[in-house]
């Protein structure tokens, strides 16, 4: 009996990401990355610290504030209904110097009941402090008059009026918090960008050099700086650089050796034919010297990658030409059979020599299995192309990988290596990769090979 496997649900949630819609938002640099680590946070906490602020505690005081004023009103009031006329005039006048505003009373004037619930802070003031301590319901109004609040309360034969200064009832200068909030986040966002610019700034550093030696340049003035973990990290790149140098120096070392070795012998073998009448043995043997000779000069290029050039400012499209023109010539026909479309220049660091005989080749594959041959030079954003198509035989995809590797001929359809080593593609894509590209093969809108030599720029 068959089970059907159920879905994992952990799997599932690990695959879920709640906030993958805004990496698309997020900055890519890690500057502006580490910014926003920092500015985040004091954004945040300014604004819980600004909303207790003015929502809690500058709340708060003004309450309170106004329930003082609210208790002198009640006072007034209180005194106002226990008193004789006369002595109501002195407790105001006394009252006005006392609290420092004016106490005016209006004699058989009625106030009426508000329309709406008042909402006010001293509006809320009042009516608690007149239910607390005065325990009779007045009419009372609350009127802003520019710095003054107009406070009037009812009492029972008229109107005690009260002009109170706004600094008296409310918070003043509240925008001196914003100020003060305001100007230490911008000081702590400049210091922020100062340091991150300092601490990034060794890893840009660290990346052009990387990318530099990716694409076959020279970096001697390259030297470790900044924070611990990316001095380690640089000095780890000066060592692998070092190994890398050294391993190529190694090998070129051993192949002009071996080169040597066996130039020597097959040097005598050719003199040694030299000595000897003509005949079809004499001649065969020859050819296989050529062939030996032909096949040594390829290993020797594809162990050494041209690793001896130097970088210089070229032109892609000259390159282009050029290498038409010389595979042209070495296939005994006209350059006017290729045609080449390179529209304008396109400069950028090469090793002109190995980048020259990575096209060659492209185009030598072309020529050979093609009649008709199109090279195209285009640049697309930060990369550069040479585009070599024909109207050969194609190789199938699944076997487009196999033609790069080397000393391999392929068995069936397009052998790309005939008559030579099998180091063709193989040497060209080495070409390309130490110029931080690579080589793509393709099906051509000929209907044979299209070869991609991709270039960072």
């Amino acid at each position: 009996m068959s089970q059907t496997a159920s879905p994992d649900p952990k799997r599932g949630l690990a695959r879920y990401d709640p906030f993958r819609f805004l990496k698309r938002y997020m900055p890519r640099g890690l500057f502006w990355r580490s910014l926003l680590i920092i500015v985040t946070p004091v954004v945040l906490l300014q604004g819980v610290v600004s909303y207790v602020f003015f929502e809690r505690d500058l709340e708060t005081t003004t309450h309170w504030m106004a329930r003082d004023i609210a208790a002198d009103a009640a006072f007034l009031v209180a005194l106002e209904d226990s008193h004789t006329p006369k002595a109501r005039a002195d407790l105001r006048a006394q009252a006005t110097i006392m609290l420092g505003y004016p106490v005016t009373f209006l004699p058989g004037l009625k106030l009426e009941p508000p329309a709406q619930r008042r909402r006010g802070t001293i509006d809320r003031a009042l009516d608690d402090v007149i239910a607390q301590q005065i325990r009779v319901s007045r009419n009372f109004e609350v009127t802003s008059a520019g710095n003054a609040i107009d406070i009037r309360i009812e009492t029972h034969d008229g109107v005690l009026e009260m002009e109170v200064p706004r600094s008296r009832v409310t918070v003043t200068s509240p925008d001196i918090f914003i100020v003060w909030m305001v100007g230490s986040a911008l000081i702590l966002m400049a210091v922020a960008v100062l340091f991150l610019r300092n601490q990034v700034r060794p890893i840009e550093h660290l990346a052009l050099a990387s990318e530099a030696f990716g694409k076959g340049r020279a970096v001697p003035d390259f030297k470790p700086y900044g924070a611990s973990e990316v001095r380690r990290a640089a000095l780890a790149f000066i060592t692998m650089r070092e190994r890398i140098e050294r391993h190529v120096q190694q090998r070129t070392e051993m192949l002009a050796g071996v080169s040597h070795d066996l130039k020597t012998p097959l040097t005598r073998m050719k003199l040694a034919l030299a000595l000897m009448g003509e005949n079809a043995d004499v001649q065969a043997m020859r050819g296989d010297i050529a062939e030996m000779e032909h096949m040594l000069d390829e290993y020797l290029d594809f162990a050494r990658g041209e690793g001896g050039e130097a970088s210089a400012l070229e032109d892609l499209s000259d390159l282009a030409r050029d290498a038409a023109a010389a595979s042209a010539g070495a296939h005994g026909m006209e350059t006017a059979i290729i045609d080449v479309d390179a529209p304008g220049p396109i400069e950028m660091y090469m090793r002109r020599k190995a980048l020259r005989r990575c096209a060659t080749n492209l185009i030598d594959n072309a020529l050979k299995y093609g009649k008709r041959v199109q090279i195209a030079v285009l640049r697309d954003g930060r990369y550069a192309r040479i585009v070599v198509d024909d109207d050969g035989p194609g190789i199938p995809i699944e076997r487009r990988e196999e033609a790069f590797r080397p000393f391999h001929r392929l068995d069936e359809g397009r052998n790309l290596q005939t008559g030579g080593s099998g180091l063709g593609l193989a040497i060209a894509r080495d070409i390309a990769r130490a110029h931080g590209g690579d080589i793509l093969l393709d099906k051509s809108p000929l209907g044979g090979l299209r070869a991609t030599l991709r270039l960072p720029v």
